[in-house]
């Protein structure tokens, strides 16, 4: 996840953090963010689930063998 960063820059980060909310505050900082990511996925996945209805009630698409010209639906095995 943190790739480009690597451990001192989390060091940094981390100090950062704490400098600027606190060590009391932190916790909570990491539950507000805990709390809006799963939200996001919950959504996520609401919609992925009313998207999908949508796309099994398009109307199947017409048999080959009914669109093919007469000499082709000869040689077709039954």
């Amino acid at each position: 996840m943190f790739n480009g960063i690597g451990a001192p820059g989390i060091i940094l980060l981390v100090i950062l953090a704490l400098l600027l909310f606190g060590p009391n505050k932190l916790p909570e900082l990491g539950r507000a963010v805990g709390r809006t990511f799963r939200e996001f996925k919950e959504g996520t996945r609401d919609i992925m689930a009313d998207s999908e209805p949508a796309v099994k009630s398009e109307p199947p698409a017409p048999d080959q063998a009914q669109n093919a010209p007469a000499s082709l639906e000869k040689r077709l095995p039954e």
